[in-house]
């Protein structure tokens, strides 16, 4: 192989190891980050300023051609002309809204406490939550969190958000369908290839073994991810009333292979992100308040 692939194949191997498997990367970026928004009034009723807690999916991590964070297209706090996100579509009646991308790649909900205790620095009135992929994308099945301690972890930056902006509105989204992506994805060459340098390994390893432990596997995966959707519904219910559940969209959300880049096959592009963003915005419920 010559030697640029050789060194793209190290470069790729080494960040999504970092992206997906992320230990220790759930500190959140400080407040100075937050990219300025343009002064002006939100309308009445609606958020002045806008929080997005989670993991890489939200920072728009693969979405720019590289391997890094691109935050212009996440689905929640994206200011980019590619994806209209929850930020965009509200900016369009309150101008001065300001937005804080709070999320981080690799985070678990074991850090999801910390990063409610920066939006309630930054006074968050509208805070997005997508959490529990990094949970379940472990080494192994045996690694992944265990169901109960995601709820209790859960719960716990829900507390912090509750007690920090009781009157903030917060929107807790499902993890997407991780195991529709091997399914769409465990046939096309580029994909399984991608996966095998430490993308998802308690899924996507071994894509395309068929052995019966393999099969069991992805099982218990997909088992996972559907208790952690469960877990957060719950927990949701359990904040009350100023808590909104997706309803289950984002996982319900038949993505394809264009949904997803290039690089990795493994985190949302462009399209991907707006897809997010659509069909979560009407359990926000901006849209008819």
């Amino acid at each position: 192989m010559p030697r640029r692939g050789v060194a793209a194949l190290a470069c790729l191997a080494a960040l999504v190891a970092l992206a997906c498997d992320g230990a220790g990367s759930t500190t959140p970026r400080p407040s100075g980050s937050a990219t300025p928004r343009p002064s002006g009034s939100p309308r009445p009723g609606g958020p002045a300023v806008l929080a997005a807690l989670g993991d890489s999916i939200t920072t728009g991590f693969g979405s720019c051609l590289v391997l890094v964070s691109c935050e212009r297209n996440s689905w929640s706090t994206g200011d980019g002309t590619r994806v209209r996100s929850h930020y965009r579509r509200l900016r369009e009646h309150a101008p001065g809204l300001r937005a804080y991308d709070r999320a981080t790649p690799g985070a678990r909900a074991a850090g999801l406490a910390e990063q409610a205790r920066a939006a309630v620095h930054d006074k968050a009135d509208y805070v997005t939550v997508l959490i529990g992929a990094n949970d379940a994308c472990r080494g192994d099945v045996d690694a992944m969190t265990p169901v109960a301690t995601f709820r209790e972890q859960v719960d716990a930056g829900l507390r912090v958000l509750r007690e920090g902006r009781p009157k903030a509105r917060v929107l807790v989204v499902s993890i997407p369908d991780l195991y529709r992506l091997w399914e769409l994805g465990h046939t096309e060459p580029r994909a399984v290839r991608a996966w095998s340098h430490g993308v998802c390994p308690a899924l996507l390893a071994d894509a395309t073994s068929t052995a019966p432990a393999a099969v069991a596997r992805r099982a218990r995966f997909r088992e996972r991810i559907d208790d952690y959707d469960e877990q957060l519904r719950a927990a949701c219910r359990a904040y009350g009333a100023r808590c909104r559940w997706d309803g289950g969209a984002a996982h319900r959300a038949r993505f394809s292979l264009d949904d997803v880049n290039s690089l990795d096959w493994f985190h949302p592009d462009p399209s991907g992100q707006n897809r997010l963003a659509e069909v979560t915005w009407a359990a926000a419920g901006w849209a008819t308040d």
